[in-house]
């Protein structure tokens, strides 16, 4: 539960509140509502769901109608995947029903798909059809033939070869193809979890064409939130056993969402006002005999009941990052570096080994690169999976070796790396010894934590520091990498795909925590949002190993760059990346119309700010106005003076960033009024 239930019966308080003033009206549940049946593919109803002491699911509702795509979000670990297993029927209710339309076909593509052994990618796909048609009577009248068809088209659409050996095949590549095979089998219900997961750019771009000309109904759970604006026609959020719903995309869920938070915490306060009168009511004395009394009792009784059953809010990251002492001016100077690795070879086997292989095919993924990165700098790395973003990460921090050219490193330099394969944690060891070996403590710029606390700032309760790294989850290893990595002080920070399985809250202070550190940032990231949030700076594959910088992120680099091709598009070397040119440019070369996370908080925070500022500005002109102000020392009379031209200063200032804010939440508010038309 959220919140108490208080049934009608119960005898109302005497205050003029009225015990209807702390009824919540909080959370939209979904119901089945006045729509016609012929629209509805799926209806979920009271549903309970639990994995040990909390429940999952707790009497949530969800109804969902044809051709609608619906966006699932929430924290780590809440259920989201479970209640994915609930509406394609894999996991059972406790309590509960679901109910699908007769006949309804219903496909899943996991977080992390399997593919069964065969020669080719091709043969593999058609085996698990085999599979999913045979195991699901509702998809029947499915033709095999015309699978087969269908996946030769979206092997296409996907950029796939089906002649790939599945073994050889990246974790991008699997999940593409996991991806075409779905769309193929013609679903009605499309669930997807966490499909952006090792996608590059433009394979996100291609997933999101292809859904928005699909027919079928589909729920996504997914972090990233230019593609919940591009795709999402409905939010949907898990939080704390209940569904929350927001028509419209992730930016009309964001300008939503303050205000249910709001909601929250007044009928909270409430109920915590009304529940502390009646404890002080009840230490007075009873006079046992009375109705009234007895019905009071009962009430506070329940009170107390509903108040230690109410689950709070999951609580937030808090992220420090320590700087440490300032790096010289320069960090790095590359100068022509080139370098080369066998056709085929994959970039994260270059290294140690790769020298002595056969050289007769070599493919370019650095070509004549020459930049220079300075201290402060905040550089974001786009490209297609393969093209060797890690590679150039590697020479830039003087770990491998480039084929031709020079590399040079400042001084002063204070390291941590971010690995995407979370390499750098050892299974074996426990949390308190991933995070400060042999000590109970950590300083995180210049204050001293105690490792408990300071898990817990990273989310992990106190009867799990001890617990061993490999029974964590893949968004538990993520924060704990991050809580290892920032525990030390750091002038160069180096993040090699970030954003992989953390939920949008931690991501979002994640970005806030970024925005503020002062050191250098490298970083690489197929996170749109994150990056146009984050980076001041970009350096773009352009194929054929060459790479270009420009100034701004993602979507600065896409209007500069012309926004008529995609990273793909461009490279003709690379065999593995897709060959289908994606037309990105359409929704980002547009100027932004989203605020991010930290502007939405100053655009609230500004009219305050702004009334606070005028105030005092009143004050003291009143106080400069008075006939003995003048009779003050001359210090405390310049201090007044100094202090109205600075409060001029900075009202005009707040009043411009307020006005260009407000535009700017205008015309997102306009775009998710009036979507754009599907180009198709």
């Amino acid at each position: 539960m959220i919140f108490p239930s208080i049934p009608n019966d119960i005898a109302q308080p005497g205050d003029a509140a009225g015990w209807s003033m702390l009824r919540p009206r909080i959370f939209r549940e979904h119901r089945h509502d006045s729509r016609s049946d012929s629209m509805t593919a799926l209806v979920l109803q009271e549903a309970q769901l639990a994995f040990g002491m909390l429940p999952l699911l707790d009497r949530a509702s969800l109804v969902l109608q044809d051709s609608e795509r619906v966006g699932l979000i929430g924290r780590n670990g809440t259920g989201k995947s479970s209640l994915l297993g609930v509406l394609s029927g894999r996991i059972a209710l406790d309590e509960g029903d679901l109910k699908r339309r007769d006949g309804l076909r219903v496909i899943s593509v996991d977080q992390e798909p399997q593919l069964p052994a065969a020669a080719t990618l091709r043969q593999s796909l058609l085996l698990r059809a085999a599979d999913t048609l045979a195991a699901d009577p509702s998809l029947a009248s499915v033709e095999p033939w015309q699978t087969e068809q269908r996946l030769t088209e979206f092997l296409q659409r996907f950029g796939l070869s089906g002649d790939t050996a599945p073994d050889s095949a990246s974790g991008g590549e699997r999940k593409r193809a996991a991806l075409a095979l779905a769309f193929s089998l013609q679903p009605d219900l499309l669930l997807l979890d966490e499909p952006t997961n090792h996608l590059d750019i433009d394979g996100i771009a291609q997933l999101e064409s292809v859904l928005q000309r699909a027919r079928c109904t589909a729920v996504v759970i997914t972090h990233d939130r230019a593609f919940l604006d591009r795709v999402a026609t409905r939010i949907v959020e898990l939080d704390r056993g209940l569904l929350r719903s927001t028509d419209g995309n992730y930016a009309a869920y964001e300008r939503a969402k303050a205000q249910h938070i709001a909601s929250e915490d007044l009928a909270n306060r409430r109920f915590e006002k009304f529940w502390a009168q009646e404890e002080v009511w009840i230490r007075k004395g009873v006079e046992a005999r009375r109705t009234r009394s007895q019905g009071r009792i009962k009430r506070l009784e329940q009170l107390r009941e509903a108040r230690a059953n109410r689950r709070e809010r999951i609580g937030q990251l808090r992220i420090g990052l320590d700087a440490g002492e300032r790096s010289g001016k320069l960090v790095a100077e590359l100068t022509h570096i080139g370098k080369q690795f066998p056709s085929g070879t994959a970039e994260a086997q270059s290294g140690p080994g790769v020298a002595g292989a056969v050289q007769a095919e070599m493919r370019e993924v650095v070509r004549d690169v020459s930049m220079i990165i300075s201290r402060g700098d905040r550089i974001g790395f786009i490209g297609p999976n393969g093209c060797g973003k890690s590679t150039l990460l590697q020479i830039i921090l003087g770990t491998l070796a480039p084929d031709s050219g020079q590399v040079r490193l400042g001084t002063g330099l204070q390291i941590a790396y971010f690995d995407q394969m979370r390499e750098q944690l050892d299974p074996e060891r426990t949390l308190a010894e991933t995070i400060s070996p042999g000590s109970e403590w950590v300083e995180i710029d210049g204050v001293r934590k105690h490792i408990m606390s300071y898990l817990g700032d990273f989310l992990f309760p106190p009867r799990r520091i001890n617990a061993p790294v490999k029974l964590l989850s893949g968004g538990e290893r993520n924060r704990l990498l991050l809580a290892r990595l920032f525990a030390r002080p750091a002038n160069v920070l180096v993040l090699d795909e970030p954003t992989n399985d953390l939920d949008i809250e931690s991501l979002e202070l994640l970005e806030q925590a970024l925005q503020d550190y002062r050191g250098t940032l490298l970083l690489v990231s197929h996170d749109r949002t994150f990056l146009d949030n984050v980076v001041t700076q970009t350096l773009a594959y352009e194929g054929e190993g060459r790479w270009r910088e420009y100034v701004g992120g993602y979507s600065d680099w896409l209007r500069q760059s012309g926004g008529l091709r995609s990273p793909a598009a461009v490279d003709t070397a690379n065999p593995n990346v897709a060959s289908v040119a994606v037309q990105t440019a359409s929704p980002a070369a547009a100027p932004r119309s989203k605020l991010s996370y930290k502007e939405t908080r100053e655009l609230a925070a500004l009219p305050g700010e702004i009334a606070a500022l005028e105030e005092e500005q009143g004050t003291l002109t009143a106080r400069m106005s008075e006939a003995d102000f003048y009779r003050e020392d001359a210090q405390t009379i310049r201090n007044s003076q100094q202090r109205i031209e600075t409060i001029e200063a900075l009202l005009m200032e707040k009043l411009e960033r307020w006005e260009m804010l407000e535009a700017l939440s205008s015309g997102a508010t306009t775009a998710a009024r009036n979507p754009r038309p599907d180009s198709s």
